[in-house]
Parts: C-alpha cells; structure tokens; sequence
C-alpha cells in the first residue's frame, strides 16, 4: 500500500525539523543549496505533493474559480466552460464546476461550496425563477470577485458580460426583409426570460410596416420537441410559412425535425434563420444562415474581467460580445 508522503515523512527520514523541509520546499534563502537539494530529491523519489487545502487555509486562495451553470451538456455552456477552462489553465488556475439545474436553492448550496472551499473567484449564470441576489452579492464582501455571464441580473452595481442578444435578433430580422420574405415564422423560447425578451421584442420592431412588407407570426416553444410539434403544425395548416426563424439552437434541433421529416428543401421549399452558437447550423445541409452568439468568446471576456477584477478594478462593468452574420445556404 503507497503512503501518502507529507512533510513529516521526509523530515523523519532526513533527520531534519518539518519547518526546514518547508521551507527548503519554498526555496528559501536561509536555507543550504545543499539541504534543498536533499530535501527536493527525497521529495521527488517519494513523489510528494503539498497538501492544497492546507495551504489554501492558510493563504485564503485556491487558485480555483467556482462556475455556476445551468447545464453542463448544453449547446451554449459548453463552449463556456470549455473556453473559461483553456484560460484558467493557461494562468495556473482550476475550474470548480457546479450544475445550478435552473434552481435557486441548488443555486444557493452552490454558492455555499465555493464559499467554503475558499474560490479565487466565481463565474455565475442565475436561473430564470432568481429574484434576489443578495447571497450573490455576499461574495463581494468576502472580496470574492462575481462575475455574472449570459443570464444576469436587472441590478446595476455588478460585474455582467453578456451577449448582444437585441444585436442578433436585428441581423437575423434584417436578413428575412433584404430577402424579401412573404411570412415568417418566428420561434421564441421561455418568454419570462429577459434573453427572450430582448431578442423577440427587437424582433418584431424590425419589421415595422412601414419598413418590411413581410408578414410575421410569433409563437413559443419550451423544448425541442414542442419546437418541432409547432413546426410541423404550421407547415401542414393554410398559408404557410415561408422562412422560419429560430431564436435558439434548441428551437432550431425541434424546427429542422420538422423541415426533414415534412422532406422540404432549403431554401426552395422553406428558408430557417436562426441565432446560435454556431455549432448546430454546421450539422445540416445546407448548413444554416445564424446570427453568432459566441459561448466561447463570452468565456474569453468574462475570464478577462475576472483577473481585472483580481489586479484591483473595483468599478462594476457590463460588457457585451457582439453578434455577427454566418452565412450558410438555409435563406
């Protein structure tokens, strides 16, 4: 059986003091080049390695980063949390990952293990059902630096990057009027959420009568399979739809279903416009016109303002990566 090797295991072996093995550990200056190269070879044939919550007690830093996310297995957070993890590596920290399922209490317990494990900083995205954010802001006071991503709080004094969700929504209406499209069909998710909100009230301004002469039909979908059971109920009802917009990568999986199992083509038979990731629309053929909403660019800018934040920026920032048009050949 290994044993676990510690500090007093190579002290006892090398007849030396656990403070003088410290700090030879440490390189420190009032120790022999001598006793530190004793001491790091031991330390290395018994492949020793320092106790981290010890130290983290004692320093109150981790180097780990809590992350609060809804869901792992999702079409945007992935590209996330891949994205914040490339950069917590690349600066010598770890990423603590915990699934919030949407839930403010599981969200709360959440926030009480970073707390406990003493985080550098935490990456939170709230549910659409949290109204107080006041456990949230708690971090501040332990000077745990919170930087809110995707869905964030109306509250003004905080850390927020986000998407320009009203900048994608335009593309994607701009595009519909340019191509000149009878109707559309507009495919929107939860409509309590502000994401929602923003993305399907610029929407509908876009096509103001005295600007387009398309005809625009609003529906929701929760998931993708009632995304696809809408689908395909507008396009077996009268005067269909020309052009489908999806306000999500989810409504788009339940919407194209549909187009494949109804056997239309794009953009002959039906034309889909969508606001994504960009993952999904590469998985068709033609591949799908989206409007970018980058998960993985949004990770990039929230690790940035994290360590902003950790070098001493105090002012509260909220800051925005914007979208811009992928073609495919879906419109």
């Amino acid at each position: 059986m290994k044993h676990n090797t510690t500090l007093k295991r190579i002290s006892q072996i090398l007849d030396m003091s656990i403070s003088t093995v410290s700090r030879a550990l440490k390189d420190h200056p009032d120790i022999s080049e001598k006793t530190k190269k004793k001491v790091l070879e031991l330390a290395t044939a018994l492949e020793y390695e320092p106790n981290t919550n010890a130290i983290n007690l004692r320093t109150n830093n981790s180097r780990v980063f809590g992350l609060i996310v809804p869901y792992v297995s999702h079409y945007f957070y992935d590209t996330f949390i891949s994205s914040v993890e490339e950069e917590c590596r690349k600066n010598g920290y770890s990423l603590m990952i915990l699934q919030s399922w949407d839930d403010p209490e599981t969200e709360l317990n959440n926030l009480k293990l970073c707390r406990q494990n003493r985080v550098t900083g935490v990456f939170a995205c709230i549910s659409p059902s949290t109204t107080d954010i006041k456990a949230f802001l708690k971090l501040e006071e332990l000077d745990i630096p919170l930087i809110f991503f995707d869905k964030v709080p109306d509250f003004e004094a905080c850390n927020k990057v986000c998407l320009a969700d009203k900048q994608a929504a335009k593309i994607a209406a701009d595009v519909i009027i340019r191509k000149q499209k009878k109707k559309a069909l507009g495919l929107f998710g939860n409509a309590q959420m502000s994401i929602t909100k923003k993305r399907l009230d610029t929407f509908i301004d876009a096509f103001d009568p005295n600007i387009s002469k398309t005809e625009l039909v609003k529906d929701f979908a929760l998931s993708s399979d009632e995304a696809y059971d809408k689908t395909i109920a507008y396009l077996t009802a009268k005067n269909i739809p020309d052009t489908i917009f999806c306000m999500s990568d989810e409504i788009l999986i339940g919407v194209m279903k549909a187009v494949q199992k109804l056997q239309l083509k794009m953009p002959e038979n039906i034309s889909v416009i969508t606001i994504s990731n960009g993952i999904i629309p590469k998985m068709y053929y033609p591949e799908i016109t989206y409007a970018e909403t980058s998960g993985f660019k949004l990770g990039k800018l929230a690790f940035t303002r994290m360590m902003a934040c950790l070098s001493g920026s105090t002012f509260m920032q909220e800051l925005t990566v914007e979208s811009l048009l992928v073609e495919g050949g879906s419109i």
